[in-house]
């Protein structure tokens, strides 16, 4: 059975040596505030019913109402649910914003449900949890195999249980339903923004380096085109089914078009049209693929897919974390014994949360910002974090992810402490 909340846990030790704080700290941090399992009765298109099994974590809410997706996938459960709801705690503390964490999730598989069980399972859901959900409370948004029009879908469900409109509870939604301009591209922005930052600060050059994509979902995806756009070599791309490697670069934008057209990116041509590219290329695993030769290797898929097992055999000089988790705590530690930079998930893949809370500040004012306000803001507090957490690297001569940890904890232990610890109630 896996724990990797357990791991998770693991990397508050090193901060917490460093921090004078009080026991009240970790008793607070060492536990979620709620945990909610719930079963769903799904009604199938052929008249059958199915029982699926969804999970609501709230992890801390000292900074403000949790914050954190839902997810569909087959091994959702509640240890995986947990550690992403304490990994949005700390992301939300690094990033400045005035959330706690949260998590959610259906263990399903959704390539396998219609387009109508998927709106049935999706409104259930919301049904299930409705009574620990809102504006002010806690507040979802899309994840692994969700999207804005599930989003859509869940926030009508609400407003058709509270009898109202109230659009702050759910962020990530379609535009036209109260979204916000830059959502769906947030994550794999906001990574760019914190690789641009890294990059400049080491004086790299952005068309010297050859990035791998594992993951091209929402985030892999759109990261992939801005880091293309922005002048990076994008050599390889994965999705769950497979890869494709070229020496030279890939266009992403392609790639997308041809997997909306074949499913998948190992059956596909890397072609446009009827003429073929000409550069060569190659469908590989998506093992081999984390293995390459690179310069940047984004990892975009889920957690756990740099352990024991592999890390002897990655070669990729930096590390971008764009998926929660996806290098276990041991690895880690390798990784950087071995001087390869790891971006950490928690400040690089803030972009998606970012944007969000910008979507829960228009719903509540009732004002919508263009385009070019959403990516103004959002690059303003990537690259303000950023610079927070590189010079904590600097001044400490500690890891990114250590210093992007310590970071982050040193707002929630404010926070902790300025309601009254142990210390503050025992004094004479």
């Amino acid at each position: 059975m896996s724990n990797i909340f357990g791991d998770a846990k693991t990397r508050l030790s090193e901060v917490f040596r460093r921090i004078d704080l009080s026991d009240d700290v970790e008793q607070r941090l060492a536990h979620p505030r709620l945990t909610l399992v719930v079963n769903i009765p799904l009604r199938m298109d052929d008249g059958s019913l199915r029982v699926l099994q969804g999970y609501r974590v709230q992890y801390n809410d000292i900074r403000g109402p949790t914050k954190g997706g839902i997810r569909f996938h087959p091994d959702v459960n509640a240890d995986e649910v947990t550690s992403l709801a304490f990994w949005m705690t700390i992301k939300c503390a690094i990033a400045g914003l005035p959330y706690g964490g949260a998590k959610g999730g259906v263990a399903v598989d959704p390539k396998t449900l219609s387009k109508l069980e998927l709106e049935r399972l999706s409104r259930g859901y919301i049904r299930a949890i409705a009574d620990v959900i809102g504006p002010d409370r806690d507040i979802p948004a899309p994840d692994v195999y969700t999207n804005s029009t599930i989003m859509g879908w869940m926030a009508d469900e609400y407003y058709k249980i509270v009898r109202k409109k109230v659009p702050g509870v759910i962020t990530g939604k379609p535009v036209h339903l109260g979204g916000s301009l830059g959502r769906e591209s947030a994550t794999g922005q906001g990574a760019l923004f914190v690789l641009n930052r890294w990059v400049e600060r080491h004086n790299l050059k952005p068309q010297n380096l050859r990035v791998a994509v594992q993951g091209f979902g929402n985030a892999g995806a759109h990261f992939a085109s801005l880091a293309n756009q922005a002048g990076y070599h994008i050599v390889a791309v994965s999705d769950s089914r497979g890869a494709v490697y070229a020496e030279q670069n890939l266009d992403p934008d392609l790639l997308m078009a041809q997997k909306r057209e074949n499913l998948a990116i190992s059956k596909m041509m890397y072609c446009n049209s009827s003429v073929c590219e000409s550069a060569e290329y190659r469908i590989i695993t998506n093992q081999e693929l984390l293995e390459l030769d690179v310069d940047v290797l984004a990892l975009a898929a889920l957690e756990n897919q740099v352990t024991g097992q592999n890390v002897d055999r990655i070669q990729a000089r930096h590390i971008l974390e764009l998926a929660n988790g996806p290098i276990d705590s041991k690895s880690d530690e390798v990784l950087h014994q071995r001087g390869i930079t790891v971006l950490p998930d928690v400040l690089a893949n803030a972009g998606g949360v970012t944007v969000s809370y910008f979507e829960w500040l228009q719903n509540r004012s009732g004002l919508y910002w263009e385009l070019e306000e959403v990516s103004r803001r959002l690059k303003k507090t990537m690259d303000r974090e950023s610079d927070h957490v590189f010079d904590l690297v600097e001044e400490l001569g500690i890891s990114l992810r250590t210093a992007a940890y310590l970071h982050g904890v040193e707002r929630i232990v404010g926070a902790i402490q300025q309601q009254g610890t142990r210390e503050y109630f025992s004094e004479d």
